[in-house]
Order: structure tokens, then C-alpha cells, then sequence
């Protein structure tokens, strides 16, 4: 059973105001064109579709035209979860219609959804699918009082399922949760505030493959049973060293599993550049394109007069700056003393002072002078 797992495509993200759809389509073309050429039995989603509940009209048609190629063209079958920042009634308005197609979507939690049965040369496999959803709901559903947390709802959750599990035969699970020691990124939403969000994996252990979404970094845990495809993109500086993929998964014999990372190339990488500014401005240095979405970070002590202007005429997509000097181990300093009364040049000694950390030299002074004289004097008409 060949298995083609992604998750997180994030459709509709806006990235430091880059709407990011364009980048996201040339991405999917690479899936479509992957499942033509691997030609899978079955496409998992694990959640988070759209970035946002209320998704850009742009995005719906994205999703429109990607699933319609992989459904018209290429008959393979998806199943496609509701994710923490996907709307379950928007993203699953029309499932029952779209199942007869080959779409399953699991918006809304049906705790008695039948899997998915698809058959292969070692026997059924039995595909579940568990969207993500607020303890509180599955809490009602099973009419259970002691749910509080994820990992409660969770763990109850599954055994309900399991009851109509036969462990003689494959099993796969799809769902959308924040599992005990996956790694996070900065672009993930949390699901809750003080821990309670996390999942126990040791309640996926009645599955022989579990996709699941959430998390950006592609990672495996529970002897690679347990697995994040990782976002369709970067959606963060803090992934600029990620690898980004989708997961072909070759389900053998009952508990035979092997999993292959197939990378993604995106249209414009994102990258985080550090240096002094005249070094930056020489252009990239290691085939690296000008085009990619950038962090910089500059090691310039002195005052720069529009760096993002100068950095722009090099590298177009240049979305931010950072200066580390400019700070004192993340806090600014204090001024001391009334400014009000200082003259100029203690203004700009002490301006010196705060972004630089070391006091004002001679030199710098007397080109401070200098400046200042010649700044009266054009003033004055001289």
C-alpha cells in the first residue's frame, strides 16, 4: 500500500504581508506532478488546509484546482482533515457528495465515522480519520465529565475507536495534535496554554501508521510509526533551516513500514542572511537566488540611513531587518540625565553610548563637530 502523507499547506497565509498563494500553487504542482509519477493508493492531508478559518477566495480556488487534478486526472483517492486553524463546517460543506467521488473530509468529529477500506495485494487496510477538535466537544460527544485535556480527549477518543478495530488487520490513523516530543516552530499555533495541549503517544500504539498534522518540522517518533510530513512551506524565520517534503509511505505485511522523504523545492526559499551591510549588498555569494524571502540580520555598529531601501535594490524580497547592536542584551538602555539640556554633541554621545554599549571616541567626535559646524553654517548662509 503506497501512502502519500502532507499536512499544514496553510492555503491563504500572509507572511510579513507577502501573500504567499502563488508560492503555495508552485509548491502543490510539484504533489500533483509527484502523484502522476509514484502513483500512490491514497493522499493524507492531516489538517490545517486553510491559514485561517474564514480563507482569501484565492485559496478556495487553490484547493479547488489542486484536488480537482488529483481527482479527475489521476483517481487517487484523498482523505483531508479539519486542522486548529480550519473552520470544520467551511472546509467539510459538501462531504457527503465529495465522498462518493473519492474525497473523504473530516470537517466536524463523528466519533462513529466508518474508515476508509482500501484493499491491496496484502489484504484491507482501514483508514481513520480524527479531525482536530476542543476537548470540551469530544467531552459531550462521549458523554465523559473527567475530559479536560488533549491527551484525555484523546486517549478516550481512540479507545472508542478501537473498539471496532480489527488488529488482525492494517490499521491507519489521520489526525491533527501536538504529540510528547515533537519539536515545534514558531508558525504553529498553540492548541493551549500551559502544556495541556499534548498528546501521549503510547494511545496511537493500536495503529500501524499514524499522519498527523500540526507540527512544521518534519519528525518521527515511536519507531517512525508516529509521523509529521511537516508545513507545505516555511512559514517562519525559524524554519529557514528546514527541509520541507511530503512522506511516501510503503505499508507492507502487517507491521512492515517504510518511509521515503520526497523533497519540495519551493519558488522562492527563505533564508536568514547576517553580515555587515557592504558584504550583504554584494549579492549572494553561494548560487543562493536574490529573489528569496529574506531575514537580515545586520553586525553594523553605527547608524545606517534606510537599510531596508539599500538591501531592497539587491534582494526585492528582503522582509526584515534586524539590528542586535542597537540592543543590550534585548533591553534597551536608559538615557541618563535630562536631554533636554544637552547640548548636540552629548545628545549623540550618549546616543553612541546606548546602541554601541562603548563610549564615544575622539574621532568620532571631532567628525561630529565638523558636522555640526558645517550644518550652522549652511544654515546661516555662509
Amino acid at each position: 500500500m503506497r501512502i502519500l502523507h502532507t499536512s499544514d499547506w496553510h492555503l491563504g497565509r500572509i507572511f510579513h504581508g507577502i501573500h504567499l498563494t502563488h508560492d503555495q500553487a508552485h509548491v502543490l504542482e510539484q504533489v500533483v506532478d509527484l502523484i502522476k509519477e509514484v502513483k500512490p493508493n491514497i493522499l493524507l492531508v492531516a489538517g490545517d488546509i486553510f491559514d485561517r478559518s474564514v480563507p482569501p477566495t484565492e485559496a478556495v480556488n487553490l484547493l479547488d484546482e489542486i484536488v480537482s487534478k488529483i481527482q479527475m486526472d489521476h483517481k487517487v483517492p484523498i482523505i483531508m482533515i479539519a486542522g486548529n486553524h480550519d473552520s470544520p463546517d467551511r472546509l467539510g460543506f459538501g462531504y457527503r457528495l465529495l465522498q462518493d467521488m473519492g474525497l473523504i473530509i473530516a470537517g466536524k468529529l463523528d466519533i462513529d465515522m466508518k474508515p476508509l477500506i482500501i484493499e491491496d495485494q496484502h489484504g484491507k487496510v482501514a483508514f481513520h480519520s480524527v479531525p482536530y477538535v476542543e476537548p470540551a466537544v469530544i467531552r459531550e460527544k462521549l458523554e465523559d465529565s473527567k475530559i479536560h485535556s488533549h491527551d484525555e480527549a484523546m486517549h478516550k477518543l481512540i479507545q472508542h475507536i478501537s473498539k471496532g478495530i480489527d488488529k488482525n488487520k492494517r490499521n491507519v490513523l489521520v489526525t491533527h495534535a501536538f504529540v510528547a516530543g515533537g519539536n515545534e516552530s514558531e508558525s504553529e499555533r498553540p492548541l493551549s496554554v500551559g502544556g495541556t495541549g499534548i498528546v501521549d503517544p503510547r494511545c496511537f500504539n493500536a495503529f500501524d501508521y499514524v499522519a498527523l498534522g500540526h507540527l512544521h518540522r518534519p519528525q518521527s517518533m515511536g519507531d517512525g510509526r508516529i509521523h509529521y510530513s511537516g508545513s507545505l512551506m516555511k512559514y517562519s524565520f525559524s524554519e529557514a533551516n528546514h527541509q520541507k517534503q511530503v512522506s511516501l509511505i510503503e505499508l507492507g505485511p502487517k507491521g512492515e513500514l517504510k518511509l521515503e522523504r520526497i523533497e519540495l523545492k519551493p519558488q522562492k526559499d527563505l533564508r536568514c542572511v547576517q553580515g555587515y551591510l557592504r558584504d550583504i549588498l554584494n549579492g549572494p555569494q553561494n548560487g543562493e537566488s536574490k529573489d528569496d524571502y529574506l531575514m537580515v540580520i545586520l553586525n553594523d555598529e553605527g547608524a545606517i540611513l534606510d537599510a531596508m531601501g539599500k538591501l531592497r535594490k539587491v534582494y526585492p524580497n528582503v522582509l526584515h531587518v534586524e539590528r542586535p547592536q542597537i540592543t543590550s542584551q534585548g533591553n534597551l538602555v536608559r538615557v541618563h540625565g535630562d536631554f533636554k539640556k544637552m547640548n548636540e554633541l552629548d545628545l549623540f554621545s550618549s546616543f553612541i553610548s546606548q546602541v554601541t554599549e562603548k563610549e564615544i571616541t575622539e574621532d568620532q567626535k571631532k567628525v561630529m563637530r565638523s558636522t555640526l559646524d558645517t550644518y550652522y553654517q549652511t544654515m546661516k548662509g555662509e
